[in-house]
């Protein structure tokens, strides 16, 4: 180990030699690779965590650059997807850290394999059926988890401890329906996923130290531009269905054909089992419709009003609507039902 790269951080006392070699042998798990994705591996990586996992299912583009700070505008350019961008930004970063970076969506079918072996699991994804996905895995695998999100300026985080305290579904236990603000319709700024990131990743440390008297028990949630702060200790439901009754109804359900993306005006479509797509003859096939672009990851068709983004299992992003019927139609015509 290189222990001048870490000088600054083995001086803090609660870190020192012991908990940096902790460190070093330590395993993480982000899923998701956006905003506070990106934020929590740099911190990750940049502080000698042993080895990373990252799980993410998009590509980059222009308007992720205000706050996904791993990625830049050759990254947009050319549409390379966030796992594979991190993973190369990171390895450049801190070259101690083994980093892997998976292009997929977590779904009920490949989660578990997903966090298997990990300490821990910082939740930066951008919907709630995926983190109560998480939950499910991470109760009954024993592993604890860090859930996250941020909206404009408001950001909120909560450390899970499976058996210990409560879970996602003793606090939430309905996904939060009706109308609600999102990024695509209040946009985001990147202090609030900083502030959300950096306590992530410290109860992280905390975890990964064995330091867990020091976590901080709590739902947080601080709005840094209202600078409203707020802190709520939940306890745990006696009779929650997850943690409790051990239901893990997301786990069983199968995995999602289709879910609006946070911020994209764009609906996923993933089919139920995974089919290999020949992007090259692919290619070829739809550039009788309209511009394509392709690189060995991905096929990105322009087909105005809308964007077609294949990926070669099949999964593919229909930007351009957020009408699943409708992303369902295109994909159906394009690439087959």
């Amino acid at each position: 180990m290189n222990s001048e790269k870490y000088s600054r951080q083995i001086l803090f006392s609660p870190i020192g030699p012991e908990g940096q070699e902790r460190l070093r042998q330590s395993k993480v798990v982000i899923l998701g690779c956006g905003a506070l994705g990106t934020a929590q591996a740099n911190a990750l990586v940049r502080a000698g965590v042993g080895a990373l996992r990252i799980v993410d299912r998009d590509f980059v583009e222009e308007s992720n650059l205000q706050r996904q700070v791993l990625f830049d505008e050759a990254d947009a350019r050319a549409s390379l997807p966030k796992a594979v961008a991190a993973e190369r930004k990171l390895h450049q970063i801190n070259s101690d850290v083994r980093v892997e970076g998976i292009v997929a969506d977590a779904d009920s079918r490949n989660i578990e394999e997903f966090i298997a072996g990990c300490q821990v699991v910082l939740d930066a994804t951008d919907n709630f059926e995926t983190r109560y996905l998480l939950n499910d895995a991470a109760v009954k695998m024993g592993i604890p988890w860090i859930y996250g999100a941020v909206v404009a300026s408001y950001a909120t985080t909560l450390t899970i401890l499976p058996g210990r305290t409560a879970c996602l579904a003793c606090v939430f236990p309905k996904s939060p329906g009706g109308m609600h603000e999102t990024c695509d319709t209040v946009g985001v700024i990147s202090p609030a996923v900083s502030w959300a990131a950096a306590v992530q990743v410290t109860e992280a440390f905390k975890l990964l130290l064995a330091r867990e008297s020091e976590l901080h028990g709590s739902l947080l949630a601080y709005d840094v531009w209202s600078n409203h702060f707020q802190q709520v200790k939940p306890a745990r439901d006696s009779q929650c269905r997850v943690c409790v009754a051990h239901e893990f109804t997301h786990l069983e359900q199968g995995g999602p054909t289709h879910i609006s993306l946070c911020g994209r005006d764009s609906v996923q479509i993933h089919q139920t089992e995974s089919r290999a797509l020949d992007l090259a003859a692919l290619k070829k096939r739809l550039e009788r419709f309209g511009p394509v672009r392709a690189n060995e990851f991905l096929l990105k068709c322009f087909l105005d009003p809308y964007e077609l983004t294949i990926f070669p299992d099949g999964r593919a992003i229909v930007k351009g609507t957020q009408d699943p019927a409708v992303a369902r139609g295109i994909y159906a015509r394009y690439i087959g039902s």
